[in-house]
């Protein structure tokens, strides 16, 4: 059996990028994660260390760890951990060019996640974080195509978690932003198909990851 990592270990992976699963520490503490199975170190320049599966679910089992120890580190942190909007989200939503940025950082660290951990390198289908972070995972294709959240007086998009294992529910305010989402869904790797409320009527995708 595995030796559980420690404490160090665990904060590194804690720390990891959300997206890419990119590490950051000492080579000596990349290679020991290595070793462990939770980390894999990337055949081209830079040779940048990556969280394995296993690793990611060493991160995803721990939760209540990672959170302690984001407050030890920084009880208000600045910037905080990206995170696409589903729709909804209480508060100011910044939509000036370094929230841009940081969107379009991270649709392109999930890019890179597909080329690295799909078994043939395609980019034009989800991967295996997407599979298991479906809402997060519309989010940011929606977000990251420019399409406008819901929030606050705004009327946007909003994704939400189904009782289907595979698949999540895609708001829109009317028709064509439906249409819109949709395109852009299909266009990320994502099935999406119009259906109907049975109570309310309301028109919604149902989206779920394209596997070929």
């Amino acid at each position: 059996m595995t030796r559980p990592p420690t404490a160090a270990q665990r904060r590194l992976i804690e720390a990891a990028d959300p997206v890419t699963g990119r590490l950051r520490g000492t080579q000596a503490q990349l290679a020991a994660l290595a070793e462990r199975g939770l980390a894999f170190r990337h055949p081209r320049p830079p040779h940048a260390y990556f969280l394995t599966p296993a690793g990611q679910r060493t991160r995803e089992a721990e939760p209540e760890a990672a959170e302690k120890n984001a407050v030890a580190a920084d009880p208000a942190p600045a910037g905080g951990v990206f995170a696409a909007r589903t729709g909804g989200e209480q508060g100011p939503h910044a939509a000036g060019p370094a929230r841009l940025r940081e969107v379009r950082s991270a649709w392109q660290g999930l890019l890179e996640l597909r080329r690295m951990t799909n078994s043939d390198g395609a980019v034009d289908r989800p991967c295996g974080w997407e599979r298991t972070h479906l809402v997060r995972a519309v989010a940011l294709a929606l977000e990251a195509a420019g399409h406008p959240p819901a929030g606050g007086d705004a009327d946007g998009y909003r994704v939400r978690a189904t009782p289907q294992p595979e698949a999540v529910a895609v708001y829109a305010p009317d028709p064509e932003s439906l249409a819109a989402c949709a395109a852009t869904l299909a266009g990320a790797g994502w099935q999406a198909g119009e259906y109907t409320e049975p109570r309310t009527r309301v028109r919604y995708l149902l989206a779920s990851p394209r596997r070929v």
